[in-house]
Formats: structure tokens, C-alpha cells, sequence
């Protein structure tokens, strides 16, 4: 069975009890009633109510002192109330009242067409209100439990896919069968790829869970860059990124975190840019406040997609195909960008065909590192 609704009735005369009782009892309905402004605070400690329909000539607390204190009151202060009164309909006394929190006069007598209307009226919204908190509620826990399962999740896959890892590196050194070692070779590709998928899950988990806590020291951004540049580097051919750096690359950040973001970036161009086109990766530290990082490549973002860009699960098309990551790459690293206090924007320019990047990071004291950045393996190692 659903609780009763309770409506709450102040009046100090008996007889208008009654007659409110008697005129809006029916099932599911609760009147608490209460003859003066002291009673009425006590139920209210106790109840929670949908409406009040309070009295305004009352001894010692009348009606605008008693809503004055049910607005003081963090628990009271949504309550609706309708003010009774036999009172002229001077505007200095209704606008009183309104002052006082009411949502309503009702004069005396009072017409009971327009009360149980009224009534009927707030005990819905009351009704509605709840279902969305409940819905609120069922969503939260919802979304605690994704979160949780995202989490354990990725960090069981860790295990199966490192045996995997280390399979097929082994495997061309069982034999010298050629088609063994291409078949190695895309193992290794795929588990890479499901490598990522992991981590970008782990990264989301802990960006929803709050559990992100930067360790910020001095850093040269672009030694940083270039170390995960190295990253993407095909053996034996030349490197689609291209580092450059004017000015005083140092910034204080959190190596691990901010590697991780600088490596979402480098990866977003890289797969998105065009065929074996050049990344370019420009660090200006002139200012001394600030240090910004371009990263650019030749592709064009949709205009329609650029106010989304840095939302979850977001494609080039839509739809995620075949080998793409998540869709979380752009928001993982705008957020690991906000959390040093700096700014994540792009750009696209259709008619040079150009999209870029750009990080600016605040640094107010950017002191000379004792060790240069440290590369993004061995970053998640630590973590």
C-alpha cells in the first residue's frame, strides 16, 4: 500500500476543523490538524506534509509568524501554504502573506469547490515530486552499480590480456613459420587495441567515481610529448608527430594523468587525421603565466559536431564501427585537462582542411624539473 498523503490544517476554531475534515477526507488522504501555531510545529517535526492550510488570525502566533517559521526550516520551508482568512482583500495584507511564503489566499467563507480544487491540485504535484525523487534514486543507483561494473571489469581484464600480450610474443619464437608470425602480430594488435578500451574504461570510472587526485610536479611538456610520440611510432618508419617548442616548456602537472590526456589527443589525431598525413604538436611557453600545446593534423570535424566533441561516446559518424575505441578519448582528457585548471578547445577549418587542438595550462610557479617526463607505461605502472 502507498503512505498517505498528509495535509496539514491550523485553525484555532474546532468547527473549521471539522468542516475542512469532512470536506477533504477521502482515501489515501491524511488531515493533521492542529489548533494553534505551536501544535502545528510539532507535527510537522514528526510528519512530512504535502500542503498546509493555515489561519491567519490565531492568539499568540498567528498565521504569517507560523509560516515565517516553517520557512526557516530546511525540512519545512517547500511546504505550500494556503493562508485562511476572514480578513479584508487589502493588497498590503495579501502581499504581506505572500511575503510570509504563501502560495495562496482563500477568503472566508470559504468556497469548497475552490479548496478541494486547490487542494487536489498540490497533493498531485506532491505525488508527481515523489515519483521523480524515487526515479532519481533507482537512477543513481543505476549508475553507481554501471560505474562499479565498469571498474571491476576492466581491472579483471588485465590479467587475461596480459597472458595474452606475452602469448604472442612468444609465438614467433616457437617456430619460423611465417603465417605464425603475421597471426602474432595481430594478437598482439587487437589485445593492444582492447589494452585501450580497458584503460579509457578505468579512466571513466574513476572520473565518475571522483576519485581523481592530481600529484602535480614540474614537467617538461615537451620531452612529455615526445616520449609519447615515440609511442605511436611504427618500427622501422618515420614519425607522423612532429614536436616543436618555443619558450620554457615546463609546467606543473600530474606526469601519469596528464600523459594519459596528452595521449588521447595524439591518438585522436593520429586515427582521425588523414592517411599517414603529419601530426604537428607546437608547445609555446613564452608566457610566463600559462603553456599551451597545439596538436594538429589534416581533417575536417562536421560543424554540427563541434559543440559535442568532448562528451562521451562521440564518433566521426556516428556509429561506432569496427576498431574504433569508446568514444572516450576527447572527454577523458578534456576532464584530466580541467583538473590541472586548464582549458581544452578545438578548431576545425574546413577549407584548409586543418583540425587543431589546444591545451592551455596555468602555471604560476614553474620551476626547472630534476627529471624529465617519464613515459606513459611506466606512469601506469606506478599508478
Amino acid at each position: 500500500m502507498s503512505a498517505l498523503i498528509n495535509i496539514l490544517v491550523v485553525d484555532d476554531v474546532p468547527q473549521n476543523l471539522i468542516a475542512i475534515e469532512a470536506l477533504l477526507a477521502r482515501p489515501g488522504i491524511a488531515l493533521l490538524k492542529a489548533a494553534s501555531g505551536a501544535e502545528a510545529l510539532e507535527l510537522l517535526l514528526v510528519h512530512e506534509v504535502a500542503l498546509a492550510l493555515v489561519d491567519v488570525q490565531m492568539p499568540n502566533m498567528d498565521g504569517f509568524e507560523l509560516a515565517e517559521l516553517i520557512r526557516g526550516s530546511e525540512r519545512t520551508r517547500s511546504i505550500p501554504l494556503i493562508f485562511l482568512t476572514a480578513a479584508s482583500r487589502e493588497p498590503s495584507y495579501s502581499f504581506r502573506g505572500y511575503e510570509a511564503g504563501a502560495v495562496d489566499f482563500l477568503y472566508k467563507p470559504i468556497d469548497p469547490k475552490a479548496l478541494t480544487s486547490k487542494v487536489n491540485v498540490f497533493v498531485e504535484l506532491y505525488q508527481q515530486k515523489k515519483q521523480l525523487s524515487q526515479q532519481l534514486d533507482d537512477l543513481r543507483r543505476a549508475l553507481h552499480m554501471n560505474e562499479m561494473f565498469m571498474a571491476v571489469l576492466g581491472h579483471d581484464l588485465r590479467t587475461p590480456l596480459s597472458v595474452v600480450m606475452n602469448g604472442a610474443m612468444l609465438l614467433p619464437m616457437m617456430t619460423d613459420h611465417p603465417k605464425v608470425a603475421v597471426t602474432a602480430q595481430r594478437i598482439q594488435s587487437s589485445a593492444r587495441r582492447m589494452t585501450s578500451m580497458v584503460d579509457q574504461l578505468l579512466d571513466l570510472a574513476r572520473i565518475r567515481a571522483g576519485e581523481m587526485q592530481l600529484k602535480p610536479a614540474p614537467q617538461d611538456i615537451g620531452q612529455l610529448c615526445r616520449t609519447i610520440a615515440d609511442e605511436f611510432t611504427v618500427p622501422e618508419r618515420a614519425s607522423r608527430v612532429q614536436v616543436t617548442h618555443s619558450g620554457d616548456p615546463v609546467a606543473p602537472v600530474d606526469g601519469g594523468i596528464f600523459a594519459q590526456a596528452l595521449s588521447n589527443l595524439l591518438g585522436n589525431a593520429l586515427q582521425h587525421g588523414e592517411a599517414d598525413g603529419p601530426v604537428t604538436v607546437q608547445i609555446d611557453g613564452r608566457a610566463p603565466d600559462r603553456l599551451s600545446i597545439a596538436i594538429g593534423n589534416r581533417g575536417v570535424i562536421p560543424a554540427e559536431r563541434l559543440a559535442h566533441i568532448f562528451e562521451p561516446f562521440q564518433h566521426r559518424d556516428g556509429a561506432r564501427k569496427s576498431g574504433q575505441g569508446l568514444g572516450l578519448g576527447l572527454y577523458t582528457a578534456s576532464t584530466f585537462v580541467r583538473a590541472h585548471g586548464g582549458h581544452l578547445a578545438v578548431a576545425s577549418d574546413a577549407a584548409g582542411g586543418t583540425t587543431v587542438l589546444t591545451v592551455t595550462l596555468p602555471r604560476p610557479h614553474a620551476p626547472r624539473p630534476a627529471d624529465a617526463g617519464t613515459t606513459r607505461s611506466a606512469q601506469r605502472q606506478m599508478a
